[in-house]
């Protein structure tokens, strides 16, 4: 991290205070201040000491340390080490073309890597650029960089707050504190002083910065800026969380150790054979060992890695999942549990009534979100509103006792107000009023808003016969207290509803309870003592940010592909739980509180048996996240708020939302989800699934190539004879069929019953020993067949050109007949799927072909490769023993699913 600006030593005593357990008048006097604020003199005093009101920014890495980070790999350094003794032998063809793959691997890398932005930027950009303050007794606006602690602070909707305050004065003041906490809902503010042991979430007399005024009006003392608020508390997790390699890039740096260390053991060990045993030169040998080391090492692997990821890229893209990190395409194919958050992710975000009770029964509502469709049914049978009129009565109470208004835009609804409003609002949509004319029919003629001390709001109207009567909406056991009867009675049960909002509250869902009082005269204003009693209960509107369809079924396919799902939000239990129960989840739940109690070992054990975890602050999901990783699982963590972003950034594989999450969220990601829909993660890992087939089948092609390479080469050492196959020879094998059919390996699509498998396990090889005997015995194989026709051309006369050419094209075919067998690792590929199932398979055979073709028949290909013309007896005999191979790799196969069956 670089300070860029002061690190006083008295400021974290002041932001450990407990100022929500405080009264207004003690936290003024230990801040040495006063409703009348700071005086400029004091301001900046303040300034100099506490530093400005800014996040502190991280050093990024410069392009040239990106390019050299990503030569920092063994077997990269291997091949550097060749080219060098190669180049200083004078061969700069073999020398230009190894350094020439290392370069473009390396800015490959380079370039993925520069297109990670920083979070802690996007924090920055999150705080208040303006504040209005009282200084010097006046109300001033000034930069929001200038606040200090003492400064107080006058806030309206529409206002970001610009720091964490705590309230001195509020007027119906509601705040959006979703990015914070993961409540849907606005939350209501007051200036009371709360219980010390108070959750944040829970903290009414507290604003904090960076989040959003969408009610009323408050005035507040500054009691932290910078990095000391909730939001640069939560920048300091996320710079201090490490990024973690990911699974694909662990194996692959253990396994280029060990292919590393043997292939120079190899080398040397055959240096020192031709040296000692056949007394050819030192400096023949240095370029054998050269060659087998070129040879032995696949080249064409980083390009097939980095194309292969890129493909899914552009795949998971198509299926709106953007990934920001190259290697997070693999890691989402070995993702074994799923913390996601529930507000925005497997929720709307989006209020929606779902029951009604009036005195007549009980009705269900249908749809989600804002959107008008959906149907009232009651004991499962769909109704008209038209012909209930206490249940018409009930959605036009919602409907007129209302401030909002829906809009749709580009084929979406949206909210401008109190998202509970527009719930009701859409009610009145689905059931069919026209709320032009309902507005025209009965105009309102006074309100009271709602404010949080009286829990309710009110409105008067009048309709075009002369009757005035009121409409008035709030908390159930406020309106309960104010109504003496009940729509069509004379007398209300009070038992009776007292219970119908306990078992509605018990689902998790909000309850508004409506309520009509009559007036006998003309009426043009509307007072509190007109509505204290004597009112008729309409009915209840119950409601809950509902779970996506769509992301109900994506829980049941990770579950079914053994992926566990676990819920990590700021919400209350029961909502937690109740939508849970809704996902079809384990609703079992444990609170933040309780998670404080637990240390780092009982933890290990409880993410094991809880599914949700409720009021979570950003430190207990990073310490569910690391406690699930500690126990060996591949943690996913979806979310969109603020509070998610350390944990995004801890997690193996981070997933932001990218319309409604928050640009800290998407920053710190690894992948973000273009639509919103949690869905769309079932997507990716099924393509992640694929994407690591994929790469297994490019290594198990490419693998028994450079072995068979290699091992021609010992041969021939070993044996005493002339190469088979020279040093440049090797490498346009490798680069040409590295080039064509390893990158058709890339474009294979999935195999059956691919997300019907459990997730890999972390330790589990790169390659299992099956198939690292599948790849020596196709290397042996190659290596034979190859060897057998060159000596059968150069023992029948023929140059060692033809001989050596016999040898390159047998080579080459091995490898069009050994593409078709890695289609599939296990199953069969003698049918038309195994042959004709990926065209890109099919083009590249054939541009394989037309190459070789032109390396054995083209005068400038012979001139430069030592390659000449081969007769057609020549193809037959390299054809026939080429072909081989799919038979024995075949017959492997069906030995091994025998062997799996029985």
């Amino acid at each position: 991290m670089v300070n860029t600006q002061p690190t006083p030593s008295a400021q974290p005593a002041i932001s450990d205070m407990a100022w929500h357990a405080k009264a207004e008048a003690e936290v003024l006097t230990l801040l040495d201040s006063s409703e009348q604020g700071l005086s400029s003199t004091q301001s900046h005093q303040r300034l100099a000491e506490y530093g400005a009101n800014t996040l502190r920014q991280a050093a990024g890495k410069s392009p040239w340390q990106r390019f050299l980070s990503q030569c920092h790999n063994v077997l990269i350094y291997v091949l550097l080490a060749s080219a060098l003794i190669v180049l200083s032998l004078g061969h700069w063809v073999d020398g230009g073309v190894i350094l020439g793959v290392v370069l473009i691997n390396a800015l490959i890398g380079m370039v993925q890597e520069g297109k990670a932005e920083d979070a802690i930027s996007a924090l920055s950009r999150m705080l208040s650029s303006q504040a209005l303050v009282m200084r010097d007794g006046l109300k001033t606006q000034v930069s929001a960089q200038m606040l200090v602690p003492g400064d107080v602070v006058f806030l309206q909707a529409g206002d970001k707050v610009p720091a964490d305050i705590r309230l001195l004065r509020a007027k119906n003041l509601q705040l959006q504190e979703a990015i914070l906490t993961g409540e849907s809902m606005p939350v209501s503010k007051t200036a009371s002083a709360v219980p010390l042991a108070t959750l944040l979430s829970d903290r009414s007399c507290m604003l904090y910065s960076g989040t959003l005024v969408t009610f009323g009006q408050g005035t507040g003392v500054v009691i932290a800026t910078a990095a000391d608020t909730e939001l640069g508390r939560i920048s300091s997790l996320l710079a201090a969380v490490p990024k973690l390699t990911t699974p694909l890039l662990r194996q692959m740096a253990s396994f280029s150790q060990q292919l590393s260390l043997m292939i120079v053991m190899v080398a040397l060990l055959t240096m020192l054979v031709g040296i000692l045993a056949h007394q050819f030169s030192m400096s023949s040998m240095f370029i054998a060992a050269v060659s087998v080391a070129v040879a032995a090492i696949p080249e064409g692997l980083p390009a097939i890695m980095t194309i292969t990821l890129a493909i899914g890229v552009q795949k998971m893209a198509a299926r709106k999942a953007i990934i920001r990190r190259l290697p997070a395409v693999e890691t989402l194919g070995s993702v074994t549990v799923i913390c996601t958050d529930k507000t925005g992710t497997l929720t709307h975000n989006e209020m929606t009534v779902t029951e009604l009770v009036t005195p007549e029964g009980q009705y269900h509502v249908s749809g989600s979100g804002y959107d008008p469709h959906g149907e009232i049914s009651r004991d499962g049978s769909t109704i008209d509103p038209d012909n209930d009129a206490a249940l018409l009565n009930l959605i036009r109470a919602g409907l007129l006792c209302n401030d909002a208004r829906l809009l749709e835009q580009q084929g979406q609804w949206q909210c401008q107000g109190d998202p509970t409003e527009g719930a009701l609002i859409t009610l009145a949509n689905k059931s069919g009023l026209n709320s032009d004319f309902e507005h025209e029919a009965r105009p309102r003629l006074d309100v009271i808003p709602f404010e949080s001390e009286h829990q309710f709001m009110a409105t008067l109207h009048h309709d075009h016969e002369g009757h005035y009567f009121c409409y008035l909406k709030g908390a159930p056991e406020r309106v309960l207290a104010m109504c003496h009867a009940q729509q069509d009675e004379e007398r209300l049960d009070l038992a009776f509803w007292q219970q119908q909002v306990f078992k509605l509250a018990s689902k998790g869902q909000r309850v508004l309870a409506l309520a009509r009082l009559d007036f006998a005269e003309h009426r043009q204003a509307l007072d509190f003592k007109d509505v204290q009693q004597g009112l008729t209960l309409i009915g209840l509107v119950a409601m809950m940010d509902p779970p996506r369809d769509d992301a109900v079924a994506a829980v049941k396919s990770c579950q079914a592909a053994g992926i566990q799902i676990k819920m990590i939000t700021g919400d209350h239990s029961d909502t937690a739980a109740a939508i849970a129960e809704k996902m079809g989840m384990p609703s079992m739940v444990i609170s933040g509180s309780d998670l404080e109690q637990l240390d780092d070992h009982a933890l290990k054990q409880v993410v094991y048996e809880k599914s949700v975890f409720a009021r979570a602050t950003p430190e207990h999901k990073l310490r569910l996240v690391r406690a699930l990783q500690d126990n060996g699982e591949v943690v996913a963590m979806t979310g969109d708020g603020v509070n998610d972003a350390p944990a995004l950034k801890r997690a193996d594989i981070g997933t932001a939302m990218g319309l409604n999450g928050t640009e800290v969220a998407r920053d710190a990601a690894d992948m973000v989800l273009a639509d919103d829909n949690f869905a769309s993660i079932v997507d990716a890992v099924e393509e992640g699934r694929v994407v690591y087939d994929n790469l297994t089948k490019a290594i198990l092609f490419l693998l028994p190539t450079s072995a068979g390479e290699a091992l021609i080469i010992i041969a021939a050492i070993l044996m005493g004879v002339v190469l088979p196959i020279t040093p440049v020879q090797i490498l346009w094998v490798n680069m040409i069929t590295a080039v064509t059919l390893g990158l058709a390996l890339a474009f294979e699509p999935g195999e059956s019953g691919l997300m019907q498998r459990r997730p890999r396990a972390q330790q589990s090889p790169l390659l299992t020993a099956g198939l690292i005997r599948r790849v020596a015995f196709v290397s042996a194989v190659m290596m034979l067949g190859s060897f057998a026709l060159f000596l059968w051309h150069l023992n029948a006369g023929q140059s060692l050109e033809y001989a050596r050419t016999v040898a390159v094209n047998t080579l080459v075919m091995f490898e069009v007949f050994y593409l078709f067998n890695t289609r599939f690792m296990t199953e069969s590929v003698l049918n038309r799927t195994g042959f004709m199932g990926n065209r890109i398979a099919l083009l590249a055979v054939l541009a394989l072909v037309l190459f070789q073709l032109g390396f054995t028949y083209l005068t400038p290909m012979q001139f430069l490769f030592g390659s000449a013309a081969l007769s057609l007896q020549s193809w037959l005999q390299i054809v026939l023993v080429a072909s081989s191979i799919l038979w024995l790799v075949e017959a492997e196969k069906w030995l091994l699913r025998r062997k799996q069956q029985a």
